[in-house]
């Protein structure tokens, strides 16, 4: 890791960050006081972490996850509290294999898939989620057959899943109050949010290189995620560079499932994480770590990895 320090227009004060060589570092805000953001962040439109554990008394950091005492222990999901929305329909998606689907299920399966994976006494593969191939159909349950999903053979788990871009809207009231609006979202602009989502999965966990609509707010919540930004111009032709590697003709502004897998995603992660042309020249980079918060200007290209081991929490809200 190579210590920087960088200066970028509108944040007078900057402080040192660590980052791999070559990459831009994001500045960090002196404070987290409303016309801090909206003076230094919001209304230039560049890129910030909010200072430590800024977002750290969020009730969800506290109430979702677990922390084992000892010491590198993985954090872990508060299944004693979450497991009492289990039939909650969460939007899931499954990768195998290179394969990648979205499907709708209850909070409990989720919940029961990454129990399943953490497990280090497990006899016999998950009912549900280790025999999961993507495209299968549900069978139904019987005397004789504890399988979920209907597999030509039961294999050793491959299948990595990701409560992905769940609208905090769409939660119980409970889980709702768990994650307030933070200030500086009502306030830094014109007060309504567009739109929020919460992202839980067990790392390593992925997002692709894409952009957003709307400024956006991203707080750590468990775990830690590396994010890689690009401002829109540059970002803009890393996509398009990519487009034409694979001869591909997706649009930059509507994303699909097809920059979740196949060649299009092989190519962006090779473009934005493995290309020492792009690390070189035009990618910035920064850590958010629990109670961590990043801000995001509207069109600034962004890939997001969560890495480490054990679960990854995340939310996010995209305001005007």
């Amino acid at each position: 890791m190579l210590l920087a320090k960088i200066r970028i227009a509108g944040i007078g004060r900057c402080r040192t960050y660590g980052t791999e060589r070559g990459l831009r570092p994001v500045p960090v805000l002196p404070d987290a006081n409303i016309e801090t953001f909206r003076n230094e962040a919001f209304l230039p439109a560049l890129p910030v972490l909010l200072p430590r554990s800024t977002f750290g008394n969020l009730p969800a950091v506290q109430k979702w996850f677990e922390r084992d005492d000892e010491k590198g222990a993985p954090v872990t999901l508060n299944r004693s509290y979450l497991s009492g929305f289990g039939s909650t329909i969460v939007p899931l998606e499954i990768s195998s294999n290179h394969q990648f689907n979205r499907i709708e299920q209850s909070f409990s399966f989720f919940l029961e898939c990454v129990q399943s994976s953490q497990s280090r006494h497990q006899s016999r593969p998950n009912r549900y989620f280790s025999a999961y191939v993507p495209g299968a159909r549900a069978i139904k349950k019987t005397a004789t057959s504890n399988d979920f999903f209907s597999a030509a053979a039961i294999t050793p788990p491959t299948a990595k899943i990701y409560l992905a871009q769940a609208p905090i809207y769409d939660l119980p009231q409970a889980l709702r109050d768990d994650l307030p609006t933070p200030e500086l979202v009502l306030k830094a602009g014109k007060g309504d949010v567009y739109d929020s989502s919460i992202w839980l999965g067990q790392a390593p966990t992925y997002t692709p290189l894409h952009r957003d609509p709307n400024p956006n707010l991203f707080v750590q919540l468990a775990g830690t995620k590396v994010v890689r930004l690009f401002k829109p111009d540059a970002g803009r032709a890393v996509f398009a560079k990519v487009q034409e590697k694979i001869g591909g003709s997706a649009s930059a502004t509507l994303r699909g499932e097809e920059m979740m897998q196949g060649a299009e995603k092989q190519a962006l992660e090779q473009e934005v994480w493995g290309s020492s042309e792009v690390s070189l020249t035009s990618a910035y980079e920064t850590i958010v770590e629990r109670g961590g918060g990043l801000f995001i200007p509207k069109g600034w290209w962004h890939s997001i990895k969560g890495v480490g081991t054990g679960m990854t929490g995340s939310v996010n809200w995209w305001f005007r």
